[in-house]
């Protein structure tokens, strides 16, 4: 016997004292008699689904079916079948009637039906969609029939739900019972709520009754009737109304695997990522990026950009995933990108494969905007400096020129310290190349210093160092910085600390330039000089 809790529902039906959760509206469809309501805990606000099911007889056959499909769904789990998270049951008094109601609260789902309409999937996209659904809820009946030796016995477009990812899980178990092939004397316990189902969805020999049929076929024949159901429902948008129609197959793909393969094989491969090797890992997420473009929008972004983030944080993707990442990032707006994607990138920046350091420096163009100036000095920037040092001088030039779009968000004490120290030691750097991009970007961030530091640091760094460079572009960078920092100099550091070092140049260059004139064979007077 059960215990009834005896607290007094609310006028609105959701003030449930016990349930630590608030019931919101419900969808349009359910399965059977129970509602579906949308739902959030009372404690943080995260959302949920809420399952109801009221009589008016503490004995009502559906209430004992819902407290089988309470039990079972309490019992069983597996990743595409709905997750339960607790239940409770509630008789009320209205003068001298009560109801007896089963909550189920579960994580946050949508009938599939209701989703079928939000997407809105068409042609190639909506069958690539409903095979990748139809072999999620294979998976549940197969566990179901072959691993735990249970009939659903209730497979149906109603009986599927979707989650945010956007995976389908299989639910509504009030008719599920044991597989008792082993005694066929006895039909008390196997399906004993299949009256509940509608005699469409049944298959032949349920829908007659015939125990002794049923208990010599194997656990997924009745549930494999329920498949072509649910697969009937699917593609031909309407809902089974006479079991004669199941013959329709004409809104059916004729070969669904051939169609559908993109779609299966990436979401697989992803999901089984840690078992590849890195030659597999390095091809896949190469191909990815133009991979999805081909593939529904909505699947990529709900279902394969969590699975992407999440092998990328705990280094079971390679670096070119990084590329997959940012391009399914750019389908998003700017506060989705920082929320699901940021996260990540500030983690990656911690990473010790120097693959994913390059990667994310090469890209930083992307997502450097999107970067708050507190995570840039505080998380991203200590890790990207260690690369001022590395003995790679491509990652050292990488290093140098992410500070473009790093350099304005960081704080005064960074800049003057960390960032202008390494910049000194790259000055002398043995590439010429990094010493002649450090004079730029010196001349790009100087704005960003406060005069103190300028005053300090920038006619030493264009004159003693650029000028003095052997190669001629780092001395050319050097008077182009001049010029583009001149407005922090006064009339007397003109005269007396840059001047001198330009004339200088300005006459080595005027006697080569002679002396090439006066030997070479074109160069016959000093006309050519105009």
């Amino acid at each position: 016997m059960f215990k009834f809790l005896k607290d007094v529902v609310g006028g609105s039906g959701t003030g449930i004292k016990d349930l630590p959760y608030n019931i919101g509206e419900p969808y349009h469809s359910a399965w059977g008699s129970w509602i579906h309501h949308r739902g959030t805990s009372k404690d943080d606000g995260s959302p949920v689904s809420i399952f109801t099911l009221s009589g008016s007889n503490a004995q009502d056959g559906h209430l004992a079916a819902g407290r089988n499909g309470v039990e079972r769904l309490r019992t069983v789990r597996h990743p595409n079948i709905l997750s339960f998270l607790r239940s409770t049951e509630i008789e009320t008094f209205d003068g001298g009637s009560s109801k007896v109601t089963i909550y189920i609260v579960t994580e946050p789902v949508m009938p599939l039906s209701d989703k079928v309409k939000e997407l809105g999937l068409e042609s190639t996209q909506r069958d690539e969609y409903y095979a990748w659904g139809l072999l999620q809820i294979s998976k549940a009946a197969s566990f179901l029939n072959n691993d735990c030796k249970l009939v659903h016995g209730n497979v149906c477009l109603a009986s599927v739900v979707v989650t945010q990812t956007l995976d389908w899980k299989l639910h509504a178990f009030d008719v599920l019972s044991e597989f008792d092939g082993s005694n066929e004397s006895s039909s008390t316990q196997m399906l004993q709520y299949a009256w509940l189902v509608a005699t469409q969805y049944k298959a032949m020999e349920l829908a007659k009754s015939d125990w002794a049929v049923i208990k010599k076929s194997p656990p997924w024949a009745i549930d494999s009737w329920g498949m072509g159901c649910l697969i009937y429902e699917l593609f031909s948008g309407l809902k089974l109304i006479k079991t004669e129609e199941l013959r329709n197959t004409d809104s059916i793909p004729k070969s669904l695997l051939p169609d559908y393969q993109r779609l299966l094989n990436t979401i697989h491969l992803m999901e089984i990522l840690s078992l590849k090797d890195s030659v597999e890992k390095d091809t896949f997420f190469c191909k990815l990026p133009n991979l999805a473009e081909q593939l529904p929008r909505q699947i990529m972004l709900k279902k394969l950009l969590p699975l992407l983030a999440s092998a990328l944080e705990f280094g079971s993707a390679a670096a070119p995933a990084l590329t997959a990442l940012l391009k399914m990032g750019s389908w998003l707006s700017a506060e989705e990108f920082r929320v699901k994607i940021l996260p990540t990138i500030i983690k990656l920046f911690a990473s010790n494969d120097r693959a994913v350091r390059v990667s994310l420096l090469q890209h930083i163009e992307q997502f450097g905007e999107s970067l708050s100036a507190q995570a840039v000095d505080e998380q991203v920037y200590p890790h990207v400096a260690t690369g001022f040092s590395d003995t790679s001088a491509f990652l050292r030039e990488l290093t140098l020129k992410s500070m473009l779009v790093l350099a304005p968000k960081l704080s005064q004490r960074t800049l003057s310290g960390s960032l202008l120290k390494h910049l000194s030691k790259l000055q002398v750097d043995e590439e010429v190349g990094i010493r002649t991009n450090t004079i730029i970007l010196l001349g790009n961030i100087a704005s960003y210093l406060n005069e103190g530091t300028r005053k300090r640091v920038l006619i030493n760094a264009f004159t003693v160092h650029a000028l003095r460079d052997t190669f001629p572009r780092a001395r050319g960078a050097g008077i182009m910085a001049l010029c583009a920092t001149s407005f922090n100099y006064d009339i007397t550091e003109i005269a007396t600390r840059i001047l001198p070092n330009i004339v200088v140049l300005t006459s080595r260059a005027i006697t080569g330039l002679h002396r090439r004139t006066s030997s070479h064979p074109h160069y016959g007077s000093t006309s050519c000089l105009c």
